[in-house]
């Protein structure tokens, strides 16, 4: 069979009683953080032009965006709205090996789908996630060469594209239409990363909206390219420079992915985690902005490659959120990194630029091109001490997961951030029990702020 054969009827063969214990809470539980995180969103920088933007594509009230009460739109639209707000500011969860944050394009698909042609029931939209992420992962994983194409978008269309086809209840053939379809609308560059430009979580945005867009173009009874993923103008020739296929087709349906995704603690590019931690440990050290005069975080090329950027004027969101150099200048004056974080004072201050200027992030020689760790941080102080702390595992990944407590404190702080904090006990008792509800929306339309 082709990899798309493979993959489809991995999708939507799955089935919720087969599912681990610890995929099946993975399920729930990043689900509500991607929710929580998507309301957050909608405060982010240029929230509001990506809303005015799709608003103007067209009027229908069949999806509803999160954190914004009362505001509908139709579903494709909303997927879009919904996707850019979930990554817009870099607090969504991730997939370290595959390099993917495979619950931002699939969650804002499936939740445009439930509100077009549900409702579905908990169940039925936690398989469609699990199903989704393997598929998604199962592309990121297969790369053997650092990734020229943001896999968020790219690999993360296949993966909301299978959870959207699942959901509805689509034929494997409409489905191996729609994954040619998905090749065709597949796009997606590093560029925007390289420049630190918001196109980003546009082109999350887009993959979401093309989800939706494959899947209703191949119910009409187009026939798609079948040999999307392997085929000798597939997705994974076109996209990857390297890959290797079959031990990650393998694995599926005995490794569930939604397992080994890690929270991000903090708003920020996951390859900056580990040095905020670093620096967190170091200031339990005695490091103060005071008698700092040069921090070197010394880490694998794709962290260099990541958010190794220098601090630049005038600096913006998106940009400050990946550049390791502005991130430690918080972290040293503030202790921690939040949303409140990359407002235009905050990103603006010459004492934070000051102190991020003392800050130089190197690559090391590790071998692998998706490793985010070991890495080190070496502080040389004014009067000649040096400190050290080195990170092996990013705080937020399975096997240094965030504590339930700091999984609810990480909710509640986002719904704040969304002027919803009322929402977060109820929110958090639904999700207890999410894979019971017969109505999904439920949960959804508390954190869009519609409790009609």
């Amino acid at each position: 069979m082709s990899a798309a054969e493979v993959l489809v009827d991995h999708a939507l063969g799955l089935r919720w009683a087969e599912v681990p214990d610890i995929a099946r809470r993975a399920a729930a539980t990043f689900l509500h953080d991607t929710l929580c995180v998507g309301a957050a969103g909608a405060k982010a920088a240029h929230a509001d032009d990506i809303l005015a933007a799709a608003s103007a594509w067209g009027a229908g009230t069949d999806g509803r965006i999160l954190g914004r009460p009362g505001v509908r739109l139709p579903a494709v639209q909303a997927a879009f709205v919904n996707a850019f707000q979930i990554h817009g500011q870099e607090f969504d969860c991730v997939h370290e090996p595959a390099v993917l944050h495979p619950m931002a394009t699939l969650t804002a698909a499936i939740l445009a789908e439930h509100d077009r042609s549900g409702p579905y029931s908990g169940e039925d939209i936690l398989a469609a996630i699990v199903a989704g992420c393997d598929v998604s992962v199962t592309l990121g994983v297969a790369a053997t060469t650092p990734l020229k194409f943001f896999r968020p978008a790219t690999s993360g269309l296949f993966g909301a594209l299978a959870a959207t086809a699942r959901l509805r209840g689509l034929s494997r053939e409409t489905t191996l239409d729609a994954f040619g379809y998905g090749l065709a609308f597949t796009s997606g560059t590093m560029q925007a990363h390289a420049e630190g430009k918001p196109a980003l979580p546009v082109q999350i945005a887009n993959a979401a909206r093309a989800a939706l867009m494959a899947c209703d173009v191949a119910a009409t009874g187009l026939p798609g390219p079948r040999a999307s993923i392997d085929g000798p103008f597939g997705y994974m020739t076109l996209f990857e420079t390297g890959f290797d296929l079959a031990p990650a087709l393998a694995d599926l349906g005995r490794r569930y992915r939604i397992a080994e995704v890690s929270w991000k603690p903090f708003p920020t590019g996951r390859a900056g985690h580990g040095g905020i931690v670093a620096i967190q440990s170091l200031m339990s050290q005695g490091l103060t902005p005071d008698n700092l005069d040069r921090l070197v975080w010394r880490a694998p090329p794709l962290i260099h490659r990541l958010v190794g950027r220098p601090i630049t004027a005038p600096l913006t969101p998106a940009y400050a959120r990946l550049c390791l150099a502005y991130l430690a200048a918080v972290t040293l004056t503030r202790g921690t990194v939040g949303l409140a974080d990359f407002d235009p004072r905050s990103l603006s201050d010459p004492t934070l630029h000051a102190l991020a200027a003392r800050v130089e992030v190197l690559a090391d020689d590790n071998p692998d091109p998706a490793a985010f760790t070991p890495a080190e941080a070496i502080a040389t102080l004014r009067d000649g001490r040096t400190l050290t702390a080195r990170v092996t595992t990013q705080l937020g990944a399975p096997e240094q997961p965030l504590t339930p407590q700091q999984h609810l404190d990480k909710a509640r702080a986002c719904l704040a951030f969304a002027g919803l904090e009322t929402v977060h006990d109820p929110l958090t008792a639904l999700m207890a029990s999410f894979h019971t509800l017969d109505d999904a929306s439920q949960a959804f339309r508390l954190v869009a702020g519609d409790p009609a």
